[in-house]
């Protein structure tokens, strides 16, 4: 594995990891494995941050927090972008949040966020159930356990009905017949193994499945309000790329116009995605798009599925030429959150923009300050404030603790 490998893109038991992967677990092995940089991501809240952000600076991990959720997107309504199925609606992030103390109005948003997650999934239950009967879930009882906060997915309610079955069941054979007839297969890894969750997932909760409901406008926040929210919260809003083959990925220039006008600023991409199912061109060719914007790329491997990598395969013929780029990206998406924590200075914030003509500049300044910066000695950059110039905040990397 490459010295500079990074995955910036992982779930954590939050909103479901497949390996069981708490913040503090995932940053121990991601020390453990070489990576330079870090990152979480869960969806719809930030529950993870405080305990990621400790670990990291703890153990000398560059981290960085996000929240990922699913938006509108007005301007594409008759596009599917990468919600496969969904027209107009995009998965969407906010990248390095630093604090779970936020404003009234953004507290309120992302309040709003878990709870229209809540009432998707238990309305999804109640459909879903009158499938499965006579296996049928309780959401209190069966789905909000497996979660640490109650912030369930579709993945908790898959491995929720995998369980519940074994307890319906007294016997293996019984328990196979059950989910025979239920989902038309026999490749089952029984009682709860990633084939039969998946199989549960496709057949009963995506497009064409009796608990799938079309989304609509008024299902999901729009990308503008979302990015709102995101900077209110000292945060950057991120695209997210799938593979570039739905018509709305196909006009990514002109979705990345739509957002670009309310702050967004970074890319996120899922590199082995594009490697497993063939698209890796289309890859390159977004993140070429992204550098002549001067818009920095972070990737990851997600790990919400099982089979998911660790880190990607930056050794690999098609991934090694876009290692750089997506270190770069990591390293500024670093140095904001350690900015932002310490001294309000985030790529989004007033200072920035007052002391960098080009998005080029400051995208060299803050990538040597995530080159620089020791992790454990973040604290560091408390001393600066708006009236710093940024040679005098680079020059905080040179002091010591107890200048």
């Amino acid at each position: 594995m490459p010295e500079n490998a990074v995955n910036m893109h992982v779930h954590t038991t939050y909103s479901y990891n497949a390996y069981g992967y708490t913040p503090a677990g995932y940053a121990e092995l991601a020390l453990e494995a070489g990576l330079e940089v870090a990152g979480i991501v869960d969806f719809d809240v930030l529950d993870g941050l405080n305990e990621f952000r400790a670990a990291g600076q703890d153990q000398g991990l560059k981290t960085c927090v996000s929240l990922e959720s699913r938006v509108f997107v007005p301007e594409f309504a008759d596009r599917v972008i990468n919600s496969p199925g969904e027209p107009g609606i995009a998965y969407h992030m906010g990248i390095g949040f630093t604090t779970t103390d936020l404003t009234a109005t953004a507290t309120s948003f992302l309040e709003n966020m878990r709870q229209r997650a809540s009432a998707r999934n238990r309305e999804l239950v109640a459909r879903v159930n009158a499938f499965m009967s006579p296996v049928e879930l309780d959401y209190d009882n069966d789905v909000i356990p497996l979660t640490p906060t109650g912030n369930a997915t579709e993945r908790h309610i898959c491995l929720a009905y995998a369980n519940k079955a074994v307890a319906q069941f007294d016997s293996a054979e019984s328990l196979s017949t059950f989910w025979r007839e239920k989902l038309g297969t026999n490749d089952l890894d029984l009682p709860n193994g990633p084939h039969i969750q998946s199989f549960i997932r496709s057949k009963t909760m995506k497009r064409g499945g009796i608990g799938y409901v079309q989304p609509g406008s008024g299902s999901f926040p729009t990308m503008k309000e979302m990015n709102e929210f995101v900077l209110a919260a000292g945060a950057i809003p991120c695209f997210t790329w799938l593979d570039g083959t739905s018509p709305g990925e196909q006009a990514i220039e002109e979705l990345f116009d739509v957002g670009i006008a309310t702050g967004g600023a970074f890319l996120n991409v899922i590199p082995d995605r594009n490697l497993q199912g063939g698209t890796a061109s289309n890859l390159c060719d977004v993140i070429k798009l992204a550098r002549s914007l001067d818009m920095p790329v972070i990737a990851g491997t997600e790990m919400n599925s099982p089979g998911t990598r660790f880190v990607d395969d930056f050794d690999s013929p098609e991934l090694a030429p876009l290692l750089p780029e997506i270190h770069r990206g990591s390293l500024i998406a670093y140095a904001h959150s350690a900015l932002q924590a310490q001294a309000g200075l985030g790529y989004l914030s007033e200072w920035a923009t007052n002391n960098f003509n080009s998005i080029a500049n400051k995208n060299s300044f803050y990538e040597k300050i995530g080159a620089g910066l020791d992790p454990c000695k973040e604290s560091l950059l408390s001393k600066a404030n708006s009236s710093y110039q940024p040679p005098r905040i680079l020059s905080l990397l040179e002091e010591t603790d107890d200048e």
